[in-house]
């Protein structure tokens, strides 16, 4: 990005929502880091977490990598709970 161009390039706007991701989900570095390598990702821990703060750029193979290891994460959350409709309970 350039000081003529506002717009975020690809590459910050894909940091950015996995950043988001990440916290949205309540996911650790250590956590997604282990989940990545799991998932054949090739940089360490403090890569992905200097890739977070925007202080490094990686290769779109691993910041792809990056975003599987989180949804798969996700993936494993439950859910919240729904409210019941009265049906649902038993008298």
């Amino acid at each position: 990005m350039t000081h003529d161009d506002p717009t975020p390039s690809i590459e910050d706007r894909q940091r950015r929502q996995i950043g988001r991701a990440m916290t949205q989900a309540g996911l650790s570095l250590p956590r997604v880091w282990l989940q990545y390598f799991s998932i054949t990702g090739t940089v360490d821990e403090y890569e992905i977490d200097a890739y977070l703060n925007q202080m490094i750029n990686l290769p779109a193979t691993e910041c792809d990598k990056l975003a599987h290891a989180i949804n798969e994460l996700i993936d494993e959350i439950p859910p919240p709970r729904r409210a019941p409709y009265r049906g649902d309970f038993h008298a």
